[in-house]
């Protein structure tokens, strides 16, 4: 990003994925559109503030955060009239809960203060010419000497040490006590800060700033690399999805990326599974041998069955049966077969060391067909991302003066982009769902890859057409003709794949439970039989999904006399209507 305006323009446009599915957040319409709120960009909110306050969270800067923070340390220094820097203390103590401090404060303020280290009368050092310091047993000058609340006196250079030591340490020192070991009085900020040096003070507020953040229950950090924005959530929304003003989208739950609709554990169970060894060790199971005498695997990707170990082993064997090669010449059949190996396979010598190879193979190439398409998908919401600033840094001023048309007229393909850019996100972790699918579920199987493959194909036509068809546009010397027929399909498609996306993430988040009867579906049935999608409109303006299967029919064929297929997006409608109710197409 070239500029800070392009961070901002970045966030607006990724800070809407918690809204993508949420459904109570916009007005909607009768199509089903409510949970899509997204797209409806508001030029109206331009305004950070109003931008990033969402339904259940707010992006808080550091000057927010400091800002919270002396808001309530204020309401509680006034509502329990005490210094500022004991109110300080107490939130602290009680992990910056004001309604915790309150309740406590209220049942037993003598203990309260007995817990915390703050005394109800402070005292004052003795008023002696001459002092001695309880660190170093030197005598100082009262002036030289100084103490908290509990009046121990200890020169200032043993206080520096002693302040400077804790906070070299860590967030302990915001815990600081008198260095009286039997004195358990605070050591507040302002006399921390009357008596460290600059650099200290500036670790100590640091360290009390990222404490509002880090033991409040309710706020944390973005766990993007160098972001220093933090999140203040409320409890009990039902969805995590956070969007921070940095561009990076996480889940509050996990922390991490935004991974609805599929769970916190599938998401965990995915990572570790792609970080681990357990796919090494398959590929190795399934594409290499152990040599007989030092068990080194060994791969053979060419050449005959005449194998030599690696120095110092050097062991010369047959790739095939893994006996010595001295056994072997032309009686065995030479250098490119092994009839010791065909005839000992025929006894079954192999057949359990063969199983366990083609075990590893299948589960090694199952893991990679999930795994490759959950990377490409990863990898092409980077572009669409990429794209998409580009577009609106550069092609949308270009494509305005070129079409004679306001940019604000030109929002539609704003809207195509982001949401091209969340489907992206939500087909990749549908690669990880559908890997934990069970295998012997055959009927929701059938309808989750049914839904994916319409979510998928739907979303490939928006991308096509809000990349290539658009850049005839963008090419053009002047106005064109055909470009209000444009608008009106790339408006249409980003319509359509915003309901498929809708009936995927409706259907996972349920687990798949509108299946219905059709629960077991035998293997010899699976792939002969074909499913429909039946989706019928609530009250609620959300979509009923429900799949109905055809055993030998084409996919997306209906013969409910009750139901027709919009030839546009294949939608199903009941008959009683004329026009689709995804794509608006008459019949």
């Amino acid at each position: 990003m070239d500029s800070e305006d392009g961070v901002h323009d970045t966030n607006d446009l990724e800070s809407v994925d918690d809204d993508f599915y949420s459904g109570g957040t916009g007005s909607g319409t009768e199509e089903g559109e409510g949970d899509y709120d997204f797209v409806e960009n508001d030029s109206d909110e331009s305004d950070d503030a109003v931008s990033h306050r969402h339904q259940n969270y707010l992006i808080l800067s550091e000057a927010d955060i400091r800002q919270h923070q002396e808001e309530d340390i204020n309401r509680i220094s006034q509502v329990l009239s005490i210094p500022k820097v004991d109110a300080c203390i107490l939130l602290r103590h009680y992990k910056w809960s004001v309604s915790k401090v309150h309740d406590a404060w209220f049942a037993d303020e003598e203990s309260v203060r007995k817990a915390v280290g703050l005394l109800e009368k402070p005292i004052e050092m003795p008023k002696a010419r001459e002092l001695t310091c309880g660190i170093c047993f030197e005598d100082y000058s009262h002036n030289k000497m100084s103490s908290a609340a509990c009046g121990h006196p200890f020169c200032d250079t043993c206080w520096r040490g002693y302040i400077g030591t804790s906070i070299s340490d860590g967030p302990g020192c915001l815990m600081l006590r008198c260095p009286d070991p039997t004195c358990g009085a605070a050591v507040g900020q302002d006399m921390i800060n009357a008596l460290v040096s600059g650099e200290d003070k500036v670790k100590y507020s640091r360290y009390l700033l990222r404490s509002y953040i880090e033991d409040n229950r309710k706020t944390k950090w973005c766990p993007a690399p160098g972001c220093e924005f933090a999140v203040d959530f409320v409890m009990g929304s039902g969805n995590y999805d956070v969007s921070c003003k940095c561009s990076y989208s996480f889940c509050w739950n996990c922390t991490e990326e935004a991974h609805r609709p599929v769970d916190c554990g599938t998401v965990a169970k995915w990572i570790l599974k792609n970080s681990a060894e357990s796919e090494n060790m398959n590929w190795i199971l399934a594409n290499s041998k152990p040599c007989p005498k030092c068990k080194r695997p060994i791969e053979k990707n060419q050449g005959c069955m005449h194998i030599t170990c690696t120095p110092p082993c050097k062991f010369e064997f047959c790739w095939l049966c893994l006996g010595p090669w001295s056994d072997h010449g032309e009686r065995t059949g030479g250098f490119y077969a092994c009839n010791r190996y065909e005839a000992a396979k025929q006894e079954g010598v192999y057949d359990e060391t063969e199983r366990r190879r083609e075990m590893a193979k299948n589960s090694l190439e199952r893991y990679t067909h999930y795994y490759e398409r959950w990377a490409t998908n990863q990898s092409s919401r980077q572009k669409a991302l990429s794209d998409l600033q580009n577009m609106q840094a550069v092609q949308l001023e270009k494509l305005s003066d070129k079409q004679s048309q306001p940019e604000s007229q030109l929002k539609f393909i704003t809207e195509a982009w982001l949401q091209i850019v969340e489907c992206r996100r939500v087909l990749k972790w549908t690669y990880a769902y559908g890997f934990y699918l069970p295998e012997n579920e055959y009927a929701k199987r059938t309808f989750f890859e049914y839904l994916q493959g319409e979510a998928e194909s739907g979303l490939e036509r928006l991308h096509q057409c809000a990349e290539k068809e658009l850049q005839v546009f963008i090419d053009n010397e002047g106005p064109s003709k055909e470009f209000n027929d444009f608008r009106t399909k790339l408006a249409g498609l980003t319509s359509v794949t915003r309901n498929y996306f809708e009936n995927l993430v409706q259907a996972l988040e349920t687990g798949l439970r509108d299946v219905g009867s059709c629960n077991q579906l035998p293997p010899s049935n699976k792939a002969s039989s074909s499913s429909s999608l039946h989706v019928t409109n609530t009250s609620g303006g959300k979509a009923r999904v429900r799949t109905v299967y055809r055993p030998g029919g084409p996919s997306h064929s209906s013969d409910d006399s009750s139901h027709w297929s919009c030839d546009r997006c294949t939608y199903v409608n009941v008959n009683s209507i004329n026009v689709c109710q995804m794509c608006s197409y008459r019949r």
